[in-house]
């Protein structure tokens, strides 16, 4: 599926062209219009704006398209190949193109991995050494070392467990490892050997990751294998697993006695997957009840949350809005990845991150 005489690729993501990108993309691909626009922000909808809000003539003739929220169909009659600028995919589901199989897809992820991982182990240091609490005391003026009744427990030798081992939770692997944690993984499918532990055909910014799938003291799948997962004792639980028809609710009430009773309620919960892969009610539960020791959140169920919803004040919980992905890089990053897939596009080679639909 080499690149035509007549495509036109629609950049529309959340900031400019890196510096020398346009004139590099030209250069390379002379007969290929490019059209870059940056994105707004819908306020109405808490989202950055569609494609939709662009002039017609914008739109007209795109055949390669990289964009955020899906478009409407109408705005993609000719549409061959999309670029998500999401690591995830769920938003397209039920989506006319997407489930077009002429349409190919392909997703951002690897782009955002680095920001996220930190964001992940930053909640998880800040929770550890009580920075919420301390932050708390500066507020008031109040100089109290709480040695006592507060003490740290620092990450060696602690015990995390990565629910989705793609780019997000490969870097999260990466840094919990430097810090001296025993990582385990957990898949959809099995891994049993070296070569299937690869992350083969994604793209991964250099340095970043587990390329070679080296760093989990274990390995788990299936159903199974996230029971003897939750069992282990675990002090983290990362949740970065796509949202799918079997992910939906996938950690509920079970999971977290099962949690509590393994750990003595010292597991500390991270999702930065979708909101409805945790069943909320039974989060709140769980915190309230001590069966975790807390939660850092950059996603919710429902997703804005609303300003009464007890979430808010459950005890030990750390909530941001869905912006763990965000960085001065992400664009970049981006863009780097269209050039590698208008690359592997003109030699008829398989595009990196290729969605099975």
């Amino acid at each position: 599926m080499p690149l035509n005489p007549d495509d036109k690729l629609l950049v529309h993501l959340p900031g400019p062209a890196p510096a020398g990108w346009l004139e590099a993309a030209a250069r390379r691909f002379p007969g290929l219009e490019v059209r870059w626009e940056v994105a707004g922000v819908d306020a109405a909808a808490s989202d950055l704006e569609r494609a939709d809000a662009l002039p017609p003539e914008t739109l007209a003739g795109v055949t390669l398209l990289c964009v955020y929220p899906p478009p409407s169909p109408r705005a993609m009659e000719r549409v061959r190949v999309v670029q998500l600028a999401s690591a995830g995919s769920d938003r397209w589901l039920g989506h006319d193109k997407f489930g077009d199989e002429g349409v190919v897809f392909c997703s951002s992820s690897g782009c955002q991995s680095v920001q996220i991982a930190e964001w992940v182990m930053g909640a998880w240091l800040a929770h550890r050494h009580h920075f919420r609490l301390y932050d708390e005391q500066q507020r008031r003026a109040t100089w109290n070392a709480r040695v006592l009744d507060k003490p740290v427990a620092d990450s060696l030798g602690r015990r995390v467990g990565i629910l989705g081992y793609g780019s997000i939770g490969r870097q999260c692997a990466r840094l919990a490892h430097a810090l001296g944690m025993r990582v385990y993984a957990h898949t959809r499918t099995e891994r049993p050997d070296a070569p299937s532990r690869r992350h083969a055909g994604c793209y991964s910014v250099p340095g970043t990751g587990d390329p070679d799938g080296a760093i989990p003291a274990r390995w788990f799948h299936g159903d199974a294998g996230f029971r003897q997962l939750l069992a282990l004792g675990l002090d983290l639980l990362v949740i970065a697993l796509p949202l799918t028809a079997s992910t939906r609710g996938l950690v509920a009430r079970p999971q977290f006695r099962q949690l509590h009773d393994a750990s003595a309620g010292r597991t500390f919960v991270c999702n930065v997957a979708r909101g409805p892969v945790v069943d909320t009610d039974a989060l709140v539960e769980a915190l309230e009840q001590g069966l975790i020791s807390g939660a850092a959140l950059d996603v919710t169920d429902p997703e804005p949350l609303p300003p009464q919803h007890p979430l808010w004040k459950a005890p030990n919980v750390f909530i941001t809005p869905h912006v763990s992905w965000q960085s001065d890089a992400l664009v970049p990053r981006i863009a780097g990845l269209i050039m590698e897939n208008l690359e592997r596009l003109d030699r008829g080679e398989p595009l990196l991150n290729q969605i099975k639909k």
